[in-house]
């Protein structure tokens, strides 16, 4: 039968399992409950266990399996299903419809919450602390991400802190990872966020929910159909570029229409559905810039077809293929490349190095010599003195070029050096943030070695510069 709502909160009606309850427990808020009126009686679960859909339909085959994870086979959840708003037509349950018939579900409520400061409604957030399944229903992220700060974010936490799960699709698995494309600026399209990766319609909200093995990560949905790789590089290289990330490296991960990632405590990732991709990127952008069109070379990327896995606990460092940006035009093949089996490993002895501390004097440089160029330098300016030395060889008539994309934490001053310490060429641009880059022939014949030398003007902080380093 269709939901019954409760005028008054003097209105009280029995009723038998599976029937649906309306209750307005806050004049913006809409609660309705399927199945058992009575919570499920238990004192531990084997969660967390989490669902990540790329449309906003509950997927049965995971749900089933986050269920059941929870669970651990036995026993009965309750569920609660998160809506920023009502469905224009048809039911205005349709997540618990699918939910309260599948096996191991005592209950699940659907609480329609309109307003930010809906987020503190009593009832909603008994509901949610008492629910072993928050799903994040399909609709407006940015009205998620308004609830950021209110009691309802504690809530959800308080679900995957006892064992529970969390979950959505569409607007609801934006909001589930660390970083949130909120959308409140309105939505923007890929060509526009590689046009200018700081689009006015790009906007993020951070501190949210931080779940357990999947750090570093920014969400996207409708993925293929609604051609959101482009954006969703542009959002991985804000993330680096703006220190929205710890480590320097931001992971996406787009999900296609009616295909969903369950992630089991172990933090491993199985697809069901179509595809879904997860976006890596591991250094600072070539240029990301207000106004300027994107450049990033080397995205890493997994694709991931039906029954496929992604460890996100352990990352995976080998088996994606690479595609790269350059002055906003994203090179041809998104959605498909052969995957390498044979990476560099990280650090050295390919075309990237991390820096290794203690590496501030020209005695204890990190030796970038065996690397092949062009490369990529990373590292971080920790304390506002740190200086960061890498030492390679120049041949006579050889050029160098270092172009070093500065993330906005800090001032940060780019030399080159001789053999003796002398300097040969420098860039001091003014400001947080300022990139920098230089160019240097030698003119002398023999090889020698030089200098690369990045130094703290002003701030510091773990965000990861990123330097080119051409020969």
């Amino acid at each position: 039968m269709p939901p019954v709502p409760r005028l008054a909160l003097a209105t009280a009606l029995a009723v038998a399992a599976g029937t649906l309850i309306g209750a307005p427990a806050h004049a913006a808020v809409t609660r309705v409950r399927q199945g058992s009126a009575a919570d499920a009686a238990r004192t531990a679960w084997s969660g967390p266990a989490y669902t990540m859909n790329g449309s906003g339909a509950v997927v049965t085959a995971t749900m089933a399996k986050a269920i059941d994870a929870i669970r651990a086979g036995s026993g009965t959840i309750d569920v609660a299903v998160v809506a920023g708003s009502a469905p224009t037509s048809g039911s205005k349950t349709p997540e618990c419809d699918t939910i309260v018939g599948l096996a191991g579900v005592n209950s699940c409520t659907t609480l329609t919450l309109t307003a930010a400061n809906d987020g503190n409604n009593s009832q909603a957030n008994a509901d949610i602390r008492n629910a072993e399944f928050v799903y994040f229903a399909g609709g407006d992220q940015c009205r998620y991400a308004n609830w950021k700060g209110t009691a309802l974010q504690a809530s959800v936490q308080s679900v995957i802190a006892k064992g529970g799960g969390v979950g959505g699709g569409s607007a609801g698995h934006h909001v589930n990872s660390d970083v949130v494309y909120d959308a409140c600026s309105g939505s923007v399209l890929s060509a526009e966020a590689l046009a200018d990766p700081y689009d006015s319609y790009i906007s993020f909200t951070t501190g949210m929910f931080e779940w357990p093995n999947y750090a570093n990560t920014i969400n996207d949905s409708h993925f293929v159909t609604r051609d959101r790789m482009g954006r969703l590089m542009a959002f991985v290289a804000r993330s680096i570029k703006d220190g929205l990330v710890s480590g320097g490296s931001a992971w996406g991960v787009g999900v296609e229409e009616g295909a969903s990632l369950f992630i089991d405590a172990a933090g491993k990732a199985t697809l069901t559905g179509p595809s879904a991709y997860v976006v890596l990127g591991d250094h600072q952008p070539e240029r990301a810039t207000a106004g300027q069109p994107l450049s990033f070379s080397n995205f890493k990327i997994w694709k991931l077809a039906n029954g496929q896995t992604y460890d996100f606990a352990n990352r995976p460092t080998c088996g994606y293929y690479l595609r790269s940006v350059t002055n906003g035009a994203a090179d041809a093949n998104l959605y498909s490349g052969t995957p390498l089996t044979t990476c560099p490993p990280p650090g050295g002895g390919g075309a990237s190095y991390t820096e290794v501390e203690p590496n501030n004097s020209r005695s204890a440089a990190n030796s970038i010599a065996s690397l092949t160029y062009p490369a990529t330098l990373t590292g971080s300016m920790s304390t506002t003195s740190d200086r960061d030395y890498f030492a390679t060889t120049l041949g006579g008539g050889q050029t160098i070029t270092v172009d070093c994309a500065v993330p906005s934490a800090y001032d940060a001053d780019l030399y080159l050096l001789n053999s003796s310490g002398s300097t040969l060429v420098r860039s001091v641009g003014n400001g947080n943030g300022a990139d920098e880059s230089l160019t240097y022939t030698r003119t002398a014949s023999g090889s020698t070695t030089v200098y690369v030398e990045l130094e703290s003007y002003s701030g510091s902080g773990p965000a990861t510069y990123s330097c080119t380093v051409a020969k």
